[in-house]
């Protein structure tokens, strides 16, 4: 069953496109997590406990887990979110020669441990670089093709001899490469103009729209734009999993408070996001 399948699916049991970020920093994990032999997959263990009712997708970010106790923590949290039928999309941004990317695809094996079902890919280095993704016919493979962050536009904006803007060749690669139908976007929030545009462009493929959250992304737009046929998933990590972030919740003993809000936060960004779909 190919990936946007399964997506599918559970958008339609969660009544969500929520992707819920799972980015654990350890300087700001509360207090009753710590004690744990792996804080990280404790403090995820407990997001996911509190969120998988509103969640279409989890996706951690590799950067919060490369270290051995990380990788540790990141496959525990892969296994649990499937047992509780919540696909994983791996925000890792991979793009190398072949045989580098040949092992950063490995992470969607089921033979090398519990696997994501999605990852986020560079495609700075051309077609050749995210083969060993885009062959995985039934895993997903987000290309970053429009970001949000200010130096996106220093290499995006560049204007091509074609007279496209790089990102809109990126974006019309991604739909060259999407023979197995495996391929999204990833697409910012914060610019719903170019949202729009980017959808004109490429109407079928599904998008990943971070940026709705703590980066102050446009929700409606998000929606309107970033969904193919229903499928597609709008991200905020640390607006929902650090909205019970302050001192009286971080000290509580048993975390409660702490954990109780994000999953209200997940709940509300649902039903904010609902009301445009």
């Amino acid at each position: 069953m190919h990936f946007f399948d399964r997506l599918a699916d559970r958008i339609a049991t969660a009544d969500s496109v929520v992707s819920v970020g799972l980015d654990p920093d350890p300087a700001r994990l509360p207090d009753s997590v710590l004690d744990a032999d792996l804080p990280r997959w404790q403090f995820n263990r407990r997001i996911i406990d509190a969120t998988h009712e509103h969640a279409a997708c989890y996706k951690p970010n590799a950067a919060f887990y490369e270290d051995p106790d990380g990788w540790r923590a990141l496959e525990e949290t892969i296994a649990y979110a499937h047992g509780k039928d919540v696909p994983v999309l791996l925000d890792a941004k991979r793009g190398d020669i072949g045989n580098t990317a040949r092992q950063y695809a490995q992470i969607l094996d089921e033979d090398a441990g519990p696997a994501a079902d999605a990852i986020t890919v560079n495609p700075f280095l051309g077609r050749d670089s995210l083969e060993p993704f885009l062959q995985r016919a039934d895993r997903g493979v987000f290309v970053l093709g429009r970001t949000s962050n200010p130096g996106g536009e220093d290499l995006q904006d560049l204007e091509l001899a074609s007279g496209e803007k790089l990102y809109e060749r990126v974006v019309h690669l991604a739909d060259l490469w999407n023979q197995n139908g495996n391929v999204g976007l990833v697409v910012g929030a914060t610019n719903p103009d170019e949202l729009e545009e980017i959808r004109e462009l490429v109407p079928d493929i599904p998008f990943l729209v971070p940026g709705v959250g703590a980066q102050g992304g446009d929700a409606e737009a998000a929606v309107e734009h970033g969904l193919a046929d229903g499928v597609g998933l709008v991200n905020s990590s640390r607006g929902i999993i650090f909205a019970g972030e302050d001192a009286d919740t971080r000290r509580d003993d048993s975390g409660d408070a702490f954990f109780k809000a994000a999953g209200q936060s997940a709940k509300q960004l649902k039903q904010r996001l609902n009301q445009f779909r």
